[in-house]
């Protein structure tokens, strides 16, 4: 906790004093000013008078009418609750049936259990509060995700709520391995940070790089996944991602099972893994619910649509530009009669085509969802074709720049779509200049840059470079599930085994089991 944090959490008493008038005028020279601060004064059997502090929308009064004051208020104390000398020490063992309680004389405690959506509760004549757990704000229920749907894979995504984050992947790993440390960050926002990973599989290496990353994180609000994945990635100024994210609780544990380390940010429903590979972002969930052999193929369609989404455009401007030898002549004749009449040369053309269809896109992303597929679907069709007829740009120009804004949306992953788009302007830059031998430069340029990025200690091309051969079975193809039985990120130390291996269905044929 820095200084000024500090500076700003200590009052003129550390410590709550025994008078119950003292600690309410307190409390309030602290919340004064905020609306929605409730005290509460009430007498617990008519013997003793009880403040309840809490805040309204945080807290479930259903409950703390119920449980709490009902019972106080209309009952009379049970045999034996007297024999205890602390009254505080009574209410917590005895009276507040809540999952949570504990007893503080700490100032500064006391106000963070407040706005942590905690009920408070503080007696006369004694220098104690009982914190209670009663929080009861809306939530979101618990959804399919919009980003990463799937066919067959299950039909629930991350909420808002760390808890419920955290319990939908513990009942996907019922194992006591399964850890999962709490951290805080913000001076203001206080926001809760959940380290989850499974011991004993998990590389001790990555995580206390976590917990030294996030723990070095010093800001006032954290109000998404991305105010601590700018903190903690290893190259700030590429352009490719560090760390995956997903809204999904089935990839989460996965990625757990293959010795990665997830990320809660408490507010927002994504989730952070690290560390990060240029192949997973390639990887659909979709991948590991259809047989091996379709998901394969998928896989391959992906990587040849990014292959093209990122060259494409630059290829036909070198082609047209510097190397028409290489095309047949019929084509040739196609694509310069098509051209007549076009007033900017190829590359200037394909750069006002590639900006045009990505404000398209981004307007049809910001508008209301009824409106925005048709203004970018329609507005692409009219441009287009007005644009064609104007002589402002060709056919194939127009062409080209649609098939490479198609193939570009095949990423599972936003983000690396995003990096694939913005290459694009350099690689067309580099064509319109020198023709494929700006192509093949960028390309060795972006290659260089790729093998020279980490995540987290690991090599961001693992296990194509440096190469691991027993990793290469969830790379560019997906083998069977039953032939996936070593864990990833064993390059370096003894390998590990997820399952037992010689569970080839059929092997057992002719011995007579089945």
């Amino acid at each position: 906790m820095s200084t000024e944090q500090n500076a700003g959490s200590v009052h003129t008493s550390p410590r709550l004093s025994k008078s119950l008038d003292q600690n309410e005028l307190l409390m309030r020279n602290v919340f004064t000013n905020c609306y929605d601060i409730v005290f509460r004064r009430i007498q617990v059997f008519g013997q003793i008078e009880v403040l309840l502090i809490y805040l309204d929308g945080l807290v479930d009064t259903k409950t703390l009418e119920h449980v709490l004051l009902k019972p106080w208020m209309l009952e009379t104390p049970r045999p034996g609750l007297a024999s205890l000398d602390a009254f505080d020490l009574m209410v917590e063992q005895q009276l507040v049936s809540i999952a949570k309680t504990k007893t503080t004389e700490a100032m500064e405690e006391v106000i963070e259990s407040i706005l942590s959506a905690n009920v408070v509760i503080l007696f006369d004549e004694t220098n104690a509060a009982v914190i209670a757990e009663l929080k009861g704000f809306e939530k979101r229920a618990i959804e399919e995700p919009t980003g990463e749907t799937t066919i067959r894979g299950p039909r629930e995504g991350f909420t808002e709520n760390i808890s419920v984050n955290t319990s939908m992947i513990r009942r996907k790993i019922q194992s006591p391995k399964l850890k999962m440390e709490s951290m805080t960050v913000g001076s203001l926002s206080k926001s809760t940070i959940v380290i989850a990973y499974i011991d004993g599989i998990a590389k001790t290496s990555i995580i206390e790089e976590v917990r030294r990353r996030i723990s070095r994180i010093q800001l006032d609000t954290v109000l998404g996944g991305n105010f601590i994945e700018e903190f903690i990635e290893d190259y700030p100024f590429t352009v490719f991602p560090q760390v995956q994210n997903t809204e999904r609780p089935d990839i989460v544990a996965s990625c757990l099972a293959e010795r990665k380390v997830a990320i809660f940010i408490d507010g927002t429903p994504f989730v952070l893994i690290v560390p990060c590979s240029f192949w997973s972002t390639f990887q659909s969930a979709d991948d590991y619910y259809e047989r091996f052999i379709y998901a394969t193929l998928i896989r391959w369609l992906r990587m040849l649509l990014i292959i093209i989404s990122l060259f494409l455009p630059s290829i036909y401007v070198a082609i047209t530009t510097f190397h028409p030898q290489l095309l047949p002549t019929n084509f040739l004749l196609s694509i310069t009669s098509a051209r007549e009449g076009v007033p900017f040369p190829a590359v200037i053309e394909a750069v006002l085509m590639e900006l045009l269809f990505e404000g398209l896109r981004e307007a049809g992303i910001r508008m209301p969802r009824p409106a925005g597929s048709a203004v970018s679907i329609v507005g692409a069709l009219v441009i287009g074709q007005a644009a064609v007829q104007a002589g402002i740009v060709s056919a194939p120009m127009v062409i080209v720049v649609s098939l490479t804004g198609v193939a570009s949306l095949i990423s599972p992953r936003y983000s690396m779509g995003m990096a694939f788009r913005m290459l694009r302007f350099p690689m067309l830059i580099f064509s319109g200049m020198f023709g494929l031998y700006g192509v093949t430069m960028a390309t060795v340029f972006l290659l260089i840059h790729l093998t020279n990025l980490e995540s987290f200690g690991v090599p961001y091309l693992s296990p194509v470079a440096p190469l691991t051969r027993t990793e290469l079975k969830d790379v560019l193809i997906r083998a069977p599930r039953w032939n996936l039985f070593t864990l990833p990120l064993s390059r370096s130390i003894r390998k590990k085994w997820r399952f037992p291996k010689g569970q080839k269905p059929g092997g057992n044929k002719g011995d007579g089991t089945q």
